[in-house]
């Protein structure tokens, strides 16, 4: 669970029309200058900021270098249609980020997705896809992002920043430091207006898929081989989800971590996501956990599939121990494959000077064991993950 990206370039973009939106009409310039620079004559570079009224729509014929960062900003918008490929370059410098009150369209199909990838073919290769929204958060009424200067959070819980489909993210994840590293996908307060289905994060050198909190939903996400964890949230996400299928490549990381607030466990709104037909497959039988509970977090999560870990369940702190209590944190319909641990719970420890477990308690509780299909297709790949994804 770690934090990302920075500020601010010119755009250089191709092959793409930019259309500035004045008050009595639209004008447009197909693959001319746009945001806050030009193309210097290189037609598929794409970096640089985008401003109120400029529409960025990429053609999904071409292959695009992203050689900086591409900031969609409030009253922007960034459509990118079926077959269009982004190879990032430059590491932590090489990102997308859609600002509060910005918009991204991706217009992928299951023969033909977007894909977001990588110059080199390995791990933090660039930096990832970053969504700014509007929506409730408990770090305040509003925050900025770690390393950067965009504004997230606040009081629209059904905030809009667009619609992603069928988009895979690959060899992301490039990190300033060992504290602050990109994700795949990283949601920062971003509503339910939102839609957010079949999407694949591979590969990529910290997690996954991160939430911070927000409200949005989310449909068909694949999280596969990340170096850290495969889906993570904090600060108060509660968002509802089905279809979640994993599969690990670290032995030491999780399939789920889930946070509340680091700093206040009991901060509102509270960290409750829904989450139904989930499969978490373990890199290698007997190691790892798939799903690590603690801050305080709440959840409701059904129809669970998980395969060889060596630990089902981990609940840490008082607080989200009193949440499995008052069933507030529960997973119902569990099926159980290879598993050496289905659950430890740890209080938290008063004595320790940086949170080090405490006591040992039984919260076996959390689950309610069943038989099920998890994402579809029990420990396997499912159905709908056919012809877009990779790596299963």
């Amino acid at each position: 669970m770690k934090r990302l990206f920075r500020t601010g370039f010119s755009v250089a973009l191709a092959t793409l029309f930019l259309v500035s939106c004045s008050s009595s009409d639209d004008n447009s310039n197909n693959g001319g200058n746009g945001g806050d620079g030009g193309n210097n004559g290189n037609e598929t570079e794409l970096k640089g900021t985008y401003k109120k009224g400029d529409k960025l729509v990429l053609d999904g014929s071409k292959t695009y270098n992203l050689v900086g960062k591409l900031v969609i900003e409030d009253g922007a918008t960034l459509t990118i249609p079926a077959g269009t490929k982004i190879i990032g370059t430059g590491g932590t410098s090489a990102y997308i980020a859609i600002g509060q009150g910005g918009k991204i369209f991706v217009e992928g199909t299951k023969d033909n997705p977007v894909v977001m990838t990588g110059l080199e073919k390995k791990r933090g290769s660039w930096g990832g896809l970053v969504l700014c929204g509007k929506a409730p958060i408990n770090k305040g009424t509003s925050a900025t992002a770690e390393v950067s200067d965009l504004t997230y959070g606040g009081a629209d819980a059904a905030d809009n920043s667009g619609s992603i489909r069928y988009l895979r993210i690959e060899y992301a994840g490039a990190n300033f430091n060992s504290e602050k590293e990109f994700n795949g996908l990283s949601f920062f307060g971003v509503g339910s207006g939102t839609v957010v289905e079949y999407v694949q994060a591979h590969e990529g050198s910290d997690d996954g898929f991160e939430w911070f909190g927000g409200t949005v939903n989310t449909k068909y996400l694949v999280s596969t081989h990340n170096d850290d964890d495969q889906f993570d949230w904090t600060e108060g996400w509660t968002g509802n989800n089905e279809f979640w299928y994993s599969k690990q490549s670290g032995t030491h990381d999780k399939g789920f971590e889930a946070d509340n607030n680091s700093k206040n466990r009991t901060a509102t709104p509270i960290a409750n996501p829904t989450i139904k037909n989930i499969t978490l497959v373990a890199a290698s039988k007997g190691e790892g956990t798939a799903l690590k509970l603690r801050e305080g977090t709440r959840g409701q999560f059904e129809n669970l599939v998980l395969d060889g870990w060596k630990t089902a369940f981990d609940v840490e702190h008082d607080e989200t121990i009193n949440n499995v209590n008052d069933g507030s944190l529960f997973a119902k319909n569990v099926k159980f494959v290879d598993i050496t641990t289905k659950s430890v719970g740890h209080l938290t420890n008063p004595n320790a000077e940086k949170d080090e477990k405490g006591e040992e308690v039984n919260v076996s509780s959390v689950f309610q064991e069943g038989d099920n299909n998890g994402a579809g297709n029990g420990s396997e790949a499912p159905e709908w993950t056919k012809g877009w994804t990779v790596g299963l």
